[in-house]
């Protein structure tokens, strides 16, 4: 792997072509993933809301603050003074100038209660996630949902890579300070410190939080349960919180990109379907390291095994979907009687079924909710599960293409 230099991300070339046509762009994304580094490649004047002489310049006077910027400039971790954003629109109206605003957040500053104007109509949003790993790979251009939808099953390549390094790359997850890092310990510490240091401290930057201790309480009981079904009144008294309360830590945690929630599949195959979101932590390495989890064997042997892979195959297809060209959208599959499907990616008529198994072999049983799902489907419904092995292998029919597909298409 190459490590402790900048890389080429997919962001890069969505925010150089958002810059050329709206006035402001918003780069967001949890702490750590690399914006400043990226905004810092272009030629911008900075400013960064962290300098608290910055911060009380913009608070005491907003509008006049922003005015006397110069221009085009990129604001970092907006989210500390989203009453700036008033005096962004102002200004925009004023002189409405492509390029002239590129705002950071480690939060997403548009959903925030303070960000009373959400500049619709003059900012295009993009969000950045951590590594993905064709990105820690130099293979940023290879976008494995583009790949998909236009070349089918058949263009994604097999690479290379030991299942014992798929495991190891796991366990390390996208965030790119952990690549630089290359003993258990030395990484175990910096999850430590990026968990209290920044998830606590941009928690209470988002929201109101008057009980830290019940936070991090509740943080450390959803972990374990990244691929479960959320259910807030088991999390409720599980964590001996009220359920408004775990709804305003679960949206607190979403907005700093620490969580996903992932929407039921539903349409008219039938009445049956469990309406549930589905729980994910946004980087397996962190979700590795709160179940205690540092090496390839302890995940072998870990009881959550097949959770931190499907964990880590939902956080690469979240990157690839959000940085294609596609706009797929995602959903998880239940249905009352207990048929499920990882993950159904579709856009038009286009359905891929996803499933993902973490052996390194396979047989037909793997795809029996799959052919469940192609049998009920008016739509023409392509099959997929990931697994452990080397080797693409075809499971289907002449009315139903099923593919084992090795994680390593991943890489």
């Amino acid at each position: 792997f190459t490590r402790g230099r900048e890389r080429s991300r997919e962001p890069e070339t969505i925010l150089k072509e958002a810059l050329r046509i709206s006035p402001s762009v918003l780069l967001s994304g949890a702490r750590q993933v690399g914006k400043s580094t990226l905004c810092l490649s272009l030629e911008n004047d900075y400013r960064v809301f962290d300098d608290l002489t910055q911060r009380e310049a913009a608070l005491h006077d907003p509008i006049g603050y922003i005015a006397s910027l110069p221009k085009p400039i990129t604001l970092d971790e907006i989210q500390k003074v989203p009453e700036v954003l008033e005096g962004i629109k102002i200004d925009i109206d004023k002189n409405r100038v492509n390029g002239n605003f590129l705002l950071t957040g480690s939060a997403n500053v548009l959903d925030m209660k303070k960000a009373k104007d959400t500049l619709a109509g003059r900012i295009i949003e993009i969000p950045m996630w951590p590594l993905s790993q064709k990105e820690i790979l130099d293979k940023a251009e290879e976008n494995i949902i583009d790949i998909l939808f236009s070349k089918g099953v058949k263009g994604l390549k097999s690479v290379d890579i030991s299942y014992e390094n798929i495991l190891a790359s796991i366990i390390n997850g996208g965030y790119p300070e952990i690549l630089k890092i290359d003993s258990a310990r030395g990484k175990s510490l910096w999850f430590n410190s990026y968990i209290s240091t920044y998830v606590e401290r941009d928690i209470r930057d988002v929201g109101e939080l008057r009980d830290i201790s019940a936070f991090i309480r509740f943080y450390n009981i959803i972990a374990p349960r990244s691929c479960g079904l959320l259910k807030k009144s088991d999390l409720a008294s599980d964590a001996n919180l009220s359920e408004p309360t775990i709804n305003n830590y679960l949206t607190m945690l979403e907005m700093i990109y620490q969580i996903s929630l992932l929407q039921p599949y539903s349409s008219n195959i039938s009445k049956r379907f469990i309406k549930s979101q589905k729980l994910f932590m946004t980087d397996s390495g962190i979700f590795c390291h709160l179940l205690g989890i540092g090496s390839s064997e302890e995940l072998i042997n870990s009881t959550h095994k097949g959770d931190v892979i499907e964990t880590f195959v939902y956080s690469e297809l979240l990157k690839h979907i959000d940085y294609s060209t596609v706009q797929a959208k995602i959903y998880h599959y239940r249905t009352n009687d207990k048929k499920e499907i990882d993950f159904i990616v579709e856009k038009g008529d286009k359905v891929f079924a996803i499933e993902v198994k973490s052996s390194q072999t396979i047989k037909m049983d793997a795809f029996k909710h799959i052919i469940d799902f192609q049998n009920k489907s008016s739509q023409k419904v392509v099959g997929i599960v990931l697994y452990g092995g080397e080797t693409t292998l075809s499971f289907g029919d002449q009315e139903q293409q099923r593919y084992a597909l090795p994680l390593n298409v991943l890489f």
